[in-house]
């Protein structure tokens, strides 16, 4: 990035104490394809959000870096600034609001679901074990009826307690499921509904940093203006996926 451009941010930034650095660090889990993951042959960040991530850092002409967390920290670790934003499959609602700040949605609403063995007769949202990964709008919703929730830190090990008969059912981001249940041979089913929780999926940041939130806004209101953001959509996604 031009030096005069980093000026000009660091006065925008800087006038209120909310971003005063050169880097803009971004937060990510690197688990949950094909929202975000590590790739298997570079060992770095991919994904739709990697992919949106940087080319909202450009528009924006941000010096960007991403940064890897575990999911049961990264909200706790953005507001300690440890990174300045998280773009990681997180829905925006209202107790998260409490916390931080979102920018306006990236993703719309979008299903989740519930997968279990083709074998299975449990019903999902009246008994039986049903899997999420903690801290997520799905391990919410499983916890407001009478199934039992069981929750695990990452999502591949939702998946793994499935298999391993500790859970009847695994409620997720139905784009997350998916693969698993058609390279499963027959295995794993979609069982029942579908189910739509939040309100849509948008890029955390700390409350203070409203300047950085409004920069953030603008790019992503211009890609969706533009179409941009619906080529990214169906290209991690698929021509199905709800788009703007």
């Amino acid at each position: 990035m031009k030096k005069t451009t980093l000026a000009a941010l660091a006065i925008l930034f800087g006038a209120s104490g909310a971003f005063a650095q050169d880097i803009l660090r971004m937060g990510s889990e690197g688990a949950y394809p094909p929202y975000n993951f590590l790739n298997d042959a570079t060992g770095e960040l991919d994904g739709f959000e990697r992919e949106l991530g940087d080319e909202i850092c450009a528009r924006a002409e941000l010096n960007c870096e991403w940064v890897i967390n575990d999911w049961d920290t990264i909200i706790p670790n953005l507001v300690s600034g440890n990174y300045d934003t998280i773009m990681a499959g997180m829905s925006i609602t209202e107790a998260r609001m409490e916390v931080i700040a979102f920018t306006q949605n990236y993703l719309l609403p979008e299903p989740s679901a519930f997968i279990g063995l083709a074998d299975t007769d449990v019903s999902v949202r009246d008994s039986g074990v049903i899997a999420a990964q903690s801290n997520t709008i799905q391990a919410g919703f499983v916890a407001e009826t009478d199934a039992d929730l069981l929750e695990f830190p990452t999502p591949d090990e939702t998946i793994s307690a499935l298999r391993n008969g500790e859970a009847d059912a695994v409620l997720a981001d139905k784009a997350f499921l998916a693969p698993y249940v058609a390279d499963s041979n027959g295995e794993l089913v979609f069982l029942g509904d579908d189910v739509i929780l939040g309100g849509g999926i948008g890029i955390g940041l700390r409350q203070s940093d409203t300047e950085l939130r409004a920069t953030l806004d603008a790019v992503i209101e211009e890609m969706k203006a533009d179409g941009s953001l619906n080529v990214m959509i169906e290209k991690w996604f698929g021509a199905d996926h709800p788009k703007f």
